[in-house]
């Protein structure tokens, strides 16, 4: 599908395995493409799980406009700045409810904290990433002694689908929960945050529409911002419920597959 530049003005692209090839790097081809676009008027906004101290090397490609949404939506971040735009935090009260019910439910749930001043976690709660020598660690009340943007349920023992669908069952009243690991780990944000939710918020900003947006994901935690965009495409390499859901199927993310659509669409 092919069409004019001026039907589309923004670009909404995930990260992992979207965007990035597996090592978590942008190749040239895709990085020249995003400029191109950029280059057209057209505005490239990375939308992303990644909290923001996981962006520092990626921050380049984002345009001249500097405007990226981490956290699964709970953060809206300014890069010229270095400045936070836009916070959807989870209010203290409704985290602690939600870790005092998962760990009744569910024995061995663990919990890390996605904070403005930085990732905090319990002394249980094993990241699978490389964790930041200023990681805070302590009890779940004190690690919400800064603004928390997203919360982290971790689960040793358990297989990953059963917790996933468990975490939902018992805190999905109270918050959004969705995920985008192999690995038995939910993200938890406010009530209605999401990807999409905070996408929206910011193209009513920037006056953008919804018709005017393409969309590229591959993880559960892409599927409203997919649904909510006009023009949207799965990745090839996505999870099932991921290319169900899309209107469109792109090329894998290790064959620069947001790239090759880009191209198409604006004709580069």
């Amino acid at each position: 599908m092919r069409v004019r530049p001026s039907q589309l003005r923004l670009v909404a692209t995930d990260l992992d395995g979207t965007l990035l090839h597996s090592d978590g790097t942008i190749t040239e081809r895709t990085a020249a493409t995003l400029e191109a676009v950029e280059a057209l008027g057209v505005t490239v906004v990375f939308v992303t799980g990644r909290p923001v101290r996981w962006m520092v090397d990626l921050w380049q490609h984002v345009g001249e406009h500097g405007l990226a949404i981490c956290s699964n939506g709970g953060i809206v971040y300014d890069v010229p700045t270095r400045a936070v735009r836009i916070a959807r935090p989870i209010r203290r009260e409704v985290a602690l409810e939600v870790a005092d019910l998962m760990r009744a439910a569910v024995p061995g749930t663990t919990f890390g904290v996605e904070r403005i001043s930085g990732f905090g976690r319990e002394p249980g709660f094993m990241e699978q990433h490389a964790v930041p020598d200023d990681v805070k660690v302590g009890f779940l009340p004190e690690l919400l002694d800064d603004v928390a943007v997203k919360m982290l349920a971790r689960h040793e023992e358990m297989a990953p689908e059963a917790f996933w669908a468990e975490t939902e069952r018992v805190v999905g009243h109270l918050v959004t929960t969705t995920w985008s690991s192999l690995g038995a780990l939910v993200e938890i944000s406010a009530a209605g945050v999401t990807k999409a939710s905070t996408l929206a918020l910011l193209c009513e900003e920037l006056g953008v529409t919804a018709e005017e947006v393409v969309a590229f994901g591959d993880m559960p935690n892409d599927l409203a911002m997919l649904e909510w965009a006009g023009c949207s495409y799965a990745m090839s390499n996505g999870h099932p419920s991921v290319l169900e859901l899309a209107g469109n199927t792109a090329p894998a993310n290790v064959d620069d597959g947001v790239a090759t659509v880009l191209q198409e669409l604006f004709g580069l």
